[in-house]
Parts: structure tokens; C-alpha cells; sequence
């Protein structure tokens, strides 16, 4: 019977890769601060492209916006890579879309309730089960390294959860009712990650945003988003090709967002205005 609480078998991981360099190296660790930050250092190292941290818990998971990341040990991913994107400074911010759309197309291998939260949050039935962390080290106009932090709950259980997070965040063992192969998981990570960032590298993000589009959980929904300095309210009408999320506001006028932090108005389970 599959145990959640037992170490990553990273030998059986090394052995199943599928990929030409995403997983190439690893480096596992029982415990870390933040599996970015071991990433960021590995780049400036000279770590090649595709080069992996994995850790079993963090004591300082980061996300977005400065929030923490809870890690308890042997039940998720906590998963960095490094990547040396042949970019301009102004598009890397981009991949994150890419990172968050591989992400949600592996939780849509175990379920097709999983859908995506501009701009890279993957949830399942409103609930938070992978979260992005996108971090680049640039010089002027050149990219050195792009650091894709890649937290998923996978054996999280309602116990380990923050008392804060209960009614936000979830797993995918308690979508499923079931405990979830981290080996396999991990696996297909690595190469829809792979596959996305190299076609993105080939054909620019606009040959994957209708795939973006396709578990897109925000289409047709009022929101309100917060970039940290103005509010935005209006109705989604869809992402673009550079990656901006367009609204819709109540003047009927179009609005491009280059950030922020997404709030639903009136939750998931409102109808939306494209039903």
C-alpha cells in the first residue's frame, strides 16, 4: 500500500525521467530554509539549466507576495528549478505563467477539477493546492537565472493545515480520498515543465495561451484585484498574449493588468457571466 509519510524516493525518480535536462541533476534535501534559495545559490554557482531542488520540508517556504508556504515533512513537493531562459528582462516575468499552467495540467493527470488562478495559482473546487514562486537574477537588460519555486500539496491531510488556510487550501489527496505517488507526481512535473518552457522558448507564450485559457477558473467571473497600489473591479474576458489578464469594467471599458493579487467576488460557486 502507498505510504504518504515516508521519504521521496529520489533514485527511482532519477531512474523514470523522461526529460533531456529538466531533473538531469537533483539535489535532495531532508531540510532547508526555502529549496529557492538553495536554487538561487546553485545558479550562481554555474548549475546548469533544468537543475532540480527538492526538499522534504522548508522551515521558510516562501510565496507570492511575501507569504510563507507551510511545509510539513514527507506528505507534498517542494520543488526549485533553475533556468536560464534566453529572454529580455521585460518578457521573463512571462514563464511564470508557463510554470503555472505545466503545474496545473500534472494536477489534471489525477483530476480534471483542477483549473488555474492568473496569474499561476492552481486550485481544485476553489481551494489552493500548488502555488508559484518566480524569482530572476538580471543584470541591466540580461537574464542570468530564473528560479521557478513549485510548492504541491499532494498528502497534505486537513490536520496539517494552518487554522488560517483550512477553508482555502487543500491537497490532492483530499480531493481524491487517497494518498497520491510523490515519485510519479514529480515525474510528470518535470516534463510538462520541460515541454511547456521549451515550446514557449520556440514559439512565444502566445502559442500556449488558449491551453492557459482551457483551465482558466477566472473567464466570465467578477473580480477584484489588488496591484498593490490601485484596485481594479470588472468582469474577465480573457488572458493575451503577453500574458496581462483583460477586464472587463462596469463603464464597459477594457482594462490590461500586468499584476496583482485576484479576488473572486462572491466566490466560486457564483455562475459566470459567460455560462
Amino acid at each position: 500500500m502507498l505510504r504518504p509519510d515516508v521519504p521521496l524516493d529520489v533514485e527511482a525518480l532519477r531512474r523514470g525521467r523522461t526529460t533531456a535536462c529538466f531533473g538531469a541533476v537533483i539535489r535532495y534535501l531532508e531540510t532547508t530554509d526555502s529549496t529557492n534559495t538553495v536554487a538561487q545559490q546553485l545558479a550562481r554557482d554555474g548549475a546548469v539549466e533544468g537543475t532540480v531542488v527538492i526538499a522534504e520540508t522548508q522551515t521558510r517556504g516562501r510565496g507570492r507576495l511575501g507569504r510563507s508556504w507551510a511545509s510539513p515533512a514527507f506528505r507534498n513537493l517542494y520543488l526549485s528549478i533553475v533556468l536560464h531562459p534566453p529572454v529580455a528582462v521585460p518578457d521573463a516575468p512571462r514563464l511564470g505563467l508557463v510554470v503555472g499552467l505545466a503545474t496545473a495540467e500534472t494536477v489534471a493527470e489525477w483530476t480534471p477539477r483542477a483549473a488555474l488562478k492568473w496569474p499561476n495559482d492552481v486550485l481544485i473546487d476553489g481551494r489552493k493546492v500548488a502555488g508559484i514562486l518566480m524569482e530572476m537574477d538580471a543584470e541591466e537588460d540580461r537574464v542570468r537565472s530564473v528560479i521557478a519555486g513549485i510548492g504541491v500539496n499532494l498528502n497534505m491531510t486537513p490536520e496539517d493545515l494552518p487554522d488560517d488556510l483550512r477553508g482555502k487550501a487543500g491537497s490532492l489527496r483530499m480531493a481524491l480520498g487517497t494518498p497520491i505517488d510523490r515519485v510519479a507526481f514529480a515525474g510528470r512535473l518535470l516534463a510538462r515543465l520541460e515541454a511547456r518552457y521549451t515550446q514557449c522558448l520556440q514559439e512565444g507564450f502566445a502559442a500556449l495561451r488558449g491551453a492557459w485559457e482551457r483551465l482558466s477558473c477566472l473567464t466570465g467571473r467578477a473580480v477584484e484585484i489588488d496591484d498593490g497600489g490601485r484596485r481594479f473591479h470588472g468582469t474577465v474576458c480573457a488572458l493575451a498574449d503577453d500574458g496581462t489578464l483583460q477586464l472587463r469594467d462596469t463603464a464597459g471599458r477594457m482594462i490590461s493588468v500586468v499584476a496583482g493579487e485576484v479576488t473572486v467576488i462572491d466566490g466560486y460557486g457564483k455562475e459566470r457571466a459567460d455560462s
